[in-house]
């Protein structure tokens, strides 16, 4: 696409530090999202494409292809979720009496939940199962590059579910999905043999949402609650993975507690919005397994 395919530059209400924008768009919450070399960042989920930049003073800029130009301020705003008080859930969090979650806040200011299609959140965390962020990704664009619709010259979305009933599993494993490929190929017919059941999953209460989703193959209770968290907004999911294992047995003397002891832990005491503290905790202990001073 040449640089008149897309608008320019327009603001987007949305101000955050360096490190921060890149924890918020690769770290972890979605898989879609891609840096390039002049330090903007490409994006797509659904059938929408965005680029943004961030300038000097910290606020975020975005232009779209112009194809798709029209509607994306209104879906910026809802991935986003520029509508919500992200500075009233995070004074709700217990920093007051949590030393260390007080100390995540400080490190990683204004980073929030997006708000992801829950289809694709689905299929991108059923491809997260003992993989790192990097590879994810990598099975997430081949997905979309060989099975997914243009969404503009050279901009491809991820394939629907109903998509995907029409790929066979050895196609998938030519994804690099490896065992993943059996997972979301029983997926989807599942998903075919009941329409509808996703949508109405999406809007069941939390405990309800959660062993509906764990039905599906490959899912557990870790999927479950990432793909209720950044797909459905359900701001009271823990996700328990590696990463919050560790800090929940370092900060929080969690010593050989089990997954779902943890998780529970976590609803308990980070409270209603769990799933935004759980965010701050695990970018904290990434950033400090590399070495950051924080």
């Amino acid at each position: 696409m040449t640089v008149n395919d897309w608008t320019k530059w327009q603001s987007l209400p949305l101000t955050l530090t360096t490190s921060v924008m890149a924890e918020l768009l690769d770290g972890g919450q979605s898989f879609r999202w891609h840096t390039q070399s002049n330090g903007e960042w490409i994006g797509m989920w659904s059938d929408c494409a965005v680029k943004l930049a961030r300038a000097s003073d910290g606020a975020l800029h975005w232009s779209a292809p112009t194809a798709v130009a029209r509607r994306m301020e209104r879906e910026l705003a809802a991935y986003f979720r520029l509508n919500g008080s992200l500075a009233e859930q995070v004074n709700t969090l217990p920093w007051r009496s949590d030393a260390h979650l007080a100390k995540c806040l400080e490190a990683f200011p204004g980073l929030r939940i997006l708000r992801q299609p829950f289809g694709e959140t689905l299929l991108c965390f059923l491809c997260s199962a003992t993989k790192q962020i990097v590879q994810i990704k990598q099975m997430a664009a081949l997905l979309a590059d060989r099975h997914g619709r243009e969404i503009v010259p050279g901009l491809k979305s991820l394939p629907t579910w109903s998509e995907l009933t029409t790929v066979s599993e050895i196609d998938l494993r030519r994804c690099q999905l490896g065992f993943r490929a059996r997972y979301i190929h029983q997926t989807a017919a599942f998903l075919a043999d009941h329409p509808g059941w996703l949508a109405e999953t999406e809007v069941l209460p939390y405990a309800e949402a959660k062993n509906r989703l764990c039905l599906l193959p490959g899912v557990g209770e870790k999927i479950a609650d990432c793909t209720l968290l950044f797909g459905a907004g359900r701001l009271e999911a823990f996700p328990v993975d590696v990463w919050i294992l560790k800090t929940m047995e370092r900060r929080y003397g969690l010593t050989g507690w089990k997954p779902a002891q943890v998780a529970q832990f976590g609803r308990a005491h980070f409270g209603p919005f769990a799933g935004l503290a759980q965010q701050y905790l695990f970018a904290y202990e990434r950033r400090a397994a590399k070495g950051f001073v924080i």
